[in-house]
């Protein structure tokens, strides 16, 4: 595949952040995605939020499996660590490189079916492990890449583009990561960049797996009239704990609602989406109440957009663990290998 680097002129006078960054310092290469799609808004969200929080780009390392979605971390932070892994392998690959270097921000991107279908149940584990991660999975409901098929979270009922409806359940990814023990879980919308660009920053200050399940419609299979991941629909369904603004198939859809309330959005194409932003008293540190509302609202027909759990006093999996402060790399030989007499205790431990 062929990737086009961005211009590198640019104006004298752009913002700079505390290390003297730029925004431009934070993207990658010229996105080959279809025009239009949510996925480009959610990296443009993610550049953002390393931008204003100040990040040093080599102290980041992006990860992904396959998919629309794991092609996104080309298209942002083209100066951090970065590795492409195989279909639904992204979280033990990342949980392998957290291990080694407990000193990187690790940022996991996905996609519906590579985490909710053949990566489900590396997913799951990543989750209650608590590896120190930011985890976004880029919600679309199909699979974009080979057509258009449904995908593990596409709701019953759902049609796709030719009207014939998903006859399966779906899988909530934030009800199942808030079980699994995820101490930050969250859901926005690819268009909301006033609620989608806090959500990021909060998760990549958070010390535990932080989870963010955003659902970025495709312009190409699933932005239509019956589809329940389109622009329209979401807009019409959404409940944001925080705010939110959308971005159609084309041209730029926003709104401004008040948190509590719920907004219908029509998209260029004629459908609805109902969208809810969560109320300024709604508990986030209750995770009994969090699963409780969720499905009250996924009752009503609602999307609930916002923080929907946190834990302040989280411990990440370096911490029950008992890992040592310092990254493999940074070791040596007499740390990394201990000898036969560390080895045979070990495993007469283990008997």
């Amino acid at each position: 595949m062929t990737y086009l680097p961005k211009p590198k002129l640019a104006h004298p006078d752009l913002p700079k952040n505390a290390l003297g960054f730029t925004r431009r310092d934070y993207e990658g290469p010229i996105s080959t995605l279809c025009a239009g799609c949510g996925h480009d808004s959610i990296s443009a969200a993610i550049v953002r939020a390393c931008f204003e929080l100040d990040l040093p780009p080599h102290r980041i390392a992006k990860l992904s499996g396959i998919g629309c979605s794991s092609k996104t971390p080309t298209y942002f932070l083209g100066n951090s660590h970065g590795f492409n892994s195989v279909h639904g392998r992204m979280p033990s690959v990342l949980t392998g490189a957290n291990l080694a270097n407990r000193e990187l921000l690790y940022l996991g991107v996905s996609g519906d079916g590579d985490s909710a279908s053949i990566g489900f149940g590396q997913f799951s584990h990543s989750m209650r492990r608590g590896v120190n991660m930011t985890y976004i999975v880029e919600n679309n409901g199909v699979y974009g890449l080979t057509k258009g098929q449904f995908s593990a979270t596409a709701d019953r009922g759902a049609k796709n583009k030719r009207g014939v409806a998903n006859l399966d359940e779906a899988i909530d990814m934030v009800s199942i990561a808030i079980q699994l023990g995820a101490t930050y879980v969250a859901r926005s919308f690819s268009g909301d960049k006033d609620q989608l660009v806090p959500l990021i920053k909060g998760a990549m200050q958070h010390t535990g797996a932080a989870f963010i399940d955003c659902i970025s419609p495709c312009v190409a299979f699933n932005n239509h009239d019956g589809s329940t991941k389109s622009f329209d629909y979401v807009r019409e369904h959404n409940e944001a704990v925080n705010f939110l603004d959308v971005i159609t198939g084309r041209d730029e859809i926003t709104v401004d609602y008040a948190p509590g309330t719920t907004e219908v959005v029509r998209q260029h194409n004629g459908s609805l989406l109902k969208l809810r932003k969560l109320a300024d008293d709604y508990e986030v540190t209750d995770r009994v109440a969090a699963m409780d509302f969720l499905e009250v609202r996924k009752a009503r027909g609602e999307i609930v957009t916002g923080l929907l759990y946190v834990d302040p006093d989280a411990e990440d999996m370096h911490g029950y663990m008992q890992t040592h402060d310092t990254p493999f790399n940074a070791m040596g030989d007499d740390e990394l290998v201990p000898g036969a007499a560390v080895l045979a205790k070990l495993n007469a431990s283990l008997r």
